[in-house]
């Protein structure tokens, strides 16, 4: 996206058939629809926050709840992730189920399962797919130290690290494009987005997909007093360096803060005014509220910067998604 403003003097003598003007871009973002991805409940749990949907029939309702108030694309986490791939479809599969006979144009994702391979952790996507109840696939394209300080102010003694190797990625996104997915890309780190992009530049990058770029918040998945080891902070400078790295590439991209509100910072209105979508939801906003409530926030600040909110027929549009 080009944000140069270009004085009228020069117009003219200088502006090249690449050069774009501020009034240029405005226009041209003006009216685009608003992907709203509404991620249910993530790896919160009722100790954390007990509003929190987890069982399949609080997720399907609650997923109707936030298309209804503007969201396309609803993510959600299984009560048991541990369960074995096919066990852990059909709980997912119950969800989807109730939500497709009522919305049947709705865009649904699981997260990943567990596994010593990416062939068991994507397992439960294959067979969710091949029963026509999802349009996209994760597919987080990099690795990170993902978690926050200790009591003593410290990164903990830990031995996590979320793992994907480059043959991970792969993996992920051939069998997105072989299904037909979306695949629904998570950036913690710039290095995610370097994968993305060279992927994009080899013409191998799967239909549909759409790039998160996640803010480090507060505490995620670390005490309530925990301040992030990872990413970047929700700031414009931070916004700018992935817009940046995007240069013109053609690929649909959102803003999310993991472990705050996202509205409490500079980046969902930023996103906004860049061709940018939001994602929101009690993944992120561990301690937030209802997830209607963060839907029709962020509906509320589209409608204030002049974009629509996407139908879900216009949400397939602007991701390209192969699956109808």
């Amino acid at each position: 996206m080009a944000d140069t403003v270009i004085e009228d003097a020069v117009i003219e003598d200088a502006v090249s058939e690449d050069t774009v003007s501020e009034d240029a871009v405005i226009e041209d973002i003006d009216g685009t629809p608003v992907v709203i991805e509404a991620a249910l409940n993530g790896v919160t749990r009722r100790e954390r926050n007990p509003i929190v949907p987890v069982m399949p029939d609080e997720l399907a309702a609650d997923a109707i709840a936030c298309i209804d108030a503007g969201a396309t694309v609803v993510h959600t986490h299984s009560h048991d992730m541990r369960a074995p791939a096919e066990q852990n479809a059909e709980a997912y599969a119950q969800a989807y189920r109730a939500v497709l006979r009522e919305r049947p144009d709705a865009i649904l994702y699981p997260t990943s399962g567990l596994g010593p391979t990416m062939a068991d952790r994507y397992r439960h996507i294959e067979i969710l797919a091949d029963e026509g109840l999802i349009r996209a696939g994760f597919a987080d394209t990099g690795s990170v130290n993902l978690g926050g300080t200790g009591a003593d102010g410290l990164p903990p003694e830990s031995d996590y690290v979320y793992t994907n190797t480059f043959r991970d990625i792969r993996y992920v996104l051939d069998v997105c494009a072989r299904l037909r997915l979306g695949p629904s890309v998570a950036c913690y780190e710039p290095g995610f987005l370097r994968v993305v992009l060279a992927y994009y530049d080899a013409g191998a990058l799967p239909a549909g997909t759409l790039v998160k770029f996640y803010f480090s918040g507060g505490a995620f998945l670390g005490g309530p007093d925990a301040l992030p080891l990872w990413g970047a902070p929700p700031t414009a400078e931070a916004l700018a360096m992935y817009v940046s790295m995007l240069g013109a590439r053609d690929i649909p991209w959102a803003v999310a803060v993991l472990g705050g509100n996202v509205f409490d910072t500079p980046v969902a209105r930023l996103a906004l005014e860049q061709g940018g979508h939001l994602r929101v939801g009690l993944e992120d906003d561990q301690d937030g509220g209802p997830n209607v409530d963060a839907v029709r926030r962020a509906a509320k600040l589209c409608a204030e910067v002049g974009r629509p909110v996407a139908s879900a027929p216009e949400a397939s549009r602007l991701l390209g998604l192969p699956r109808s």
